[in-house]
């Protein structure tokens, strides 16, 4: 007798399904799934066309009940946003996954492709694959109402410097465009002695006085006035006003220290010339080439003036020069600078040239100095000068001229000029030609001084072709390697005009 012995693989059984009769895996509902899915639908509630606000000035998406936020497209942020557009009917069944649909980025759609499950018959889940269209529908958000308004704003930077030329208002300038400490202003006015920052926020406003702290010696004064309140929940609307004062001190001014000054910064002597402003006032000794540094705060505890303004600036041809190789230092002297040489020279007012009175001074401008050429300077023997340092220093120790920088033709360098500078967008009240003048002076100063220029962005003017780093003259010239390429956004990597993400 032999035993039969049976396969230990079984496979389920089928049975059929009660509504259209094909062979199924047993259920707890027995009906297939294309049946079950004609009779129960799991994505009923949930909106199959959502809208979504979006404002353009500022690139935000509008999260309820009252914030803005800022989402790339296709982004998790972006994701989290729709699906709380229809978080309520989702919490009745089970989300498993969610994604984009990809759509044309100027479409004003955007396509979530999701994908549920849900208990339906006798405990059987169904899951459901679906798509949700969000609209994008305009919509300009609080802020960007109170910037086109031009009038709404919480606080203001009130900044300014009693001086008559604009050489520090311009680095500053460059300096708010390098940081982007532009961005959150709703208006920028300039008036004659100053700029003037509208903000929404005094956080922004506080954030710009501590910029202007950190990059230029200033003090401010803060006020507010109040403008309402409710007194039923305490609360009240002011206006915040911050007063900036830069120091009254530009680059080429000539100042007179006080004697006190003097010797704490190493025994100068007290007539010098300030070389550069940046966070603090750098001076050096035309006499010495002693150089110092002096911030705000030593500033506003002992003040001085600038013995000239720019315009008493006199043109002196050099007739002779001669480099000072030995120099004797006085004791408790300060560091001297190595990019300067000190010279003696004999110069003559190019207007006194059928005469033959010349002027014999030393000069920091040693090292670019050959007789015949052309130097600015201050004329102190035939100035009336109006300083009370000045009038108890002895006779001998104030020089007959100061030099302040070598001359050389505006108008080659002008047509040489292969770079450019960005400006800030901002009210003007009127534009003179001393301004451009103003100007010109600070684009020259960008060219001669390599410290200044290293805070500044520089970008390349591609309509005048590129030159030697010097010409004929000697005249400095920014080199293309610190230049930087103007990027234009309103054009694609083919050349041509791209479309922007919003219209």
């Amino acid at each position: 007798m032999e035993y039969m012995t049976e396969s230990t693989d079984r496979t389920p059984g089928h049975i059929l399904c009660c509504e259209c009769g094909v062979a199924i895996s047993p259920n707890p509902a027995n009906i297939c799934v294309a049946c079950l899915r004609s009779k129960v639908d799991i994505s009923q509630g949930i909106p199959k066309q959502v809208s979504i606000s979006f404002c353009k000035q500022c690139q935000r998406y509008f999260q309820p009940p009252g914030t803005w936020i800022q989402c790339a497209l296709e982004s998790r942020e972006l994701l989290a946003l729709c699906l709380k557009k229809i978080k309520a009917p989702l919490s009745k069944v089970r989300l498993v996954d969610a994604g984009f649909v990809w759509t044309e980025p100027h479409s004003k759609r955007l396509k979530v492709k999701l994908t549920i499950q849900k208990e339906v018959m006798n405990g059987a889940i169904l899951q459901q694959v679906f798509v949700v269209d969000y609209v994008v529908q305009p919509q300009m958000c609080a802020d960007c109402h109170r910037v086109e308004a031009k009038d709404f704003w919480k606080a203001v930077v009130q900044v300014r410097q009693k001086t008559l030329h604009k050489k520090t208002f311009y680095y500053l300038e460059q300096l708010i465009l390098k940081y982007g400490m532009y961005q959150n202003t709703l208006r920028i006015k300039e008036i004659h002695d100053g700029l003037d920052f509208y903000y929404s926020s005094k956080q922004h406003a506080q954030k710009m006085v501590e910029f202007l702290q950190c990059t230029v010696p200033c003090r401010y004064k803060a006020s507010q006035r109040l403008i309402s309140q409710d007194i039923h929940n305490n609360t009240y609307n002011y206006k915040s006003t911050f007063s900036v004062e830069i120091v009254p001190i530009c680059k080429d001014n000539v100042v007179c220290l006080s004697p006190k000054l003097a010797q704490s910064l190493g025994n100068m002597n007290q007539i010098c010339v300030c070389i550069r402003v940046t966070s603090a006032i750098h001076l050096i000794d035309p006499n010495t080439l002693q150089v110092a540094d002096v911030d705000g705060n030593t500033f506003w505890s002992h003040p001085f003036n600038s013995l000239c303004h720019p315009k008493q600036l006199e043109e002196f041809i050099v007739m002779e020069c001669s480099i000072v190789r030995d120099l004797k230092r006085k004791a408790g002297a300060g560091m001297v600078s190595k990019k300067h040489t000190l010279g003696e020279v004999w110069v003559q007012k190019t207007s006194e040239m059928n005469t033959d009175k010349q002027y014999f001074c030393r000069t920091h401008l040693g090292h670019l100095l050959n007789p015949g050429d052309l130097v600015l300077g201050f004329d102190l023997a035939n100035c009336n000068l109006n300083d009370e340092h000045v009038n108890k220093m002895k006779s001998d120790r104030v020089p007959d001229v100061v030099l302040i920088k070598k001359s050389y033709d505006r108008t080659k360098r002008q047509r040489r000029r292969n770079w450019k500078l960005k400006e800030l967008a901002r009210d003007r009240e009127n534009m003179d030609t001393d301004d451009e003048r103003q100007y010109q002076d600070f684009l020259e100063d960008l060219e001669e001084d390599e410290a200044i220029r290293k805070n500044v962005n520089i970008y390349r003017d591609s309509t005048i072709p590129v030159e030697g780093d010097t010409d004929d003259e000697g005249a400095p010239r920014i080199s293309l390697a610190e230049m930087l390429e103007d990027l234009h956004i309103s054009q694609d990597a083919t050349g041509g005009e791209g479309d922007s993400m919003m219209t």
